[in-house]
């Protein structure tokens, strides 16, 4: 597959879902600069290496999880090259039993669907019921890698953006976590 680079939204919406376009409108509506490439399906970080390689960023690896009651619901953005361990983030954010959210839940507080996830989902969780939870890691680069609410497109926006100006104006707060990726 040839990938090509876009800087802002495509010209041509048509064959767009509305999520998609709203996060365009929402990142245009904040002055916030973006390039993005149009590709198939990238639902697993096997598929986002090519990806990654065209954006010259790496995109982070969202996992949209719930304690066992489904009263509390995280998105953690963390390297793609980590490994997640449950019990290594439960100790961090006070809340036993974590697990992935439902693929309706997802739906219903985000906007996406599995594959799909991404801070930009925030966007669509107007009563704050998701915390974001970001490992430190992922802090480090000038740029981060994410999905406009669909898993076809991907956009590299630089974190300095994220953190100063859509989290604020998605009224989030981020809880910084340190994961090792330790076996």
């Amino acid at each position: 597959m040839e990938l090509q680079l876009y800087k802002g939204r495509p010209a041509d919406p048509s064959g767009r879902l509305e999520k998609e376009i709203r996060v365009y409108d929402f990142l245009d509506s904040l002055g916030i600069c973006y390039i993005r490439t149009d590709h198939g399906h990238a639902d697993t970080m096997e598929a986002c290496q090519e990806i990654d390689a065209i954006l010259e960023t790496v995109i982070c690896k969202n996992l949209f999880l719930c304690n066992r009651q489904k009263t509390n619901f995280y998105l953690l953005m963390m390297p793609g090259d980590k490994n997640f361990k449950t019990k290594e983030l439960s100790s961090q954010i006070g809340s036993s039993r974590l697990s992935f959210g439902t693929p309706e839940d997802m739906e219903r507080l985000l906007d996406v669907t599995p594959g799909s996830a991404s801070i930009m989902g925030l966007m669509n969780d107007k009563e704050n019921q998701v915390k974001l939870l970001i490992d430190e890691d992922v802090l480090k680069g000038e740029y981060l890698g994410c999905h406009p609410c669909i898993n076809t497109s991907s956009l590299k926006i630089a974190t300095k953006d994220i953190m100063e100006r859509f989290i604020p104006a998605v009224n989030h707060e981020v809880t910084l976590v340190h994961l090792t990726g330790n076996e």
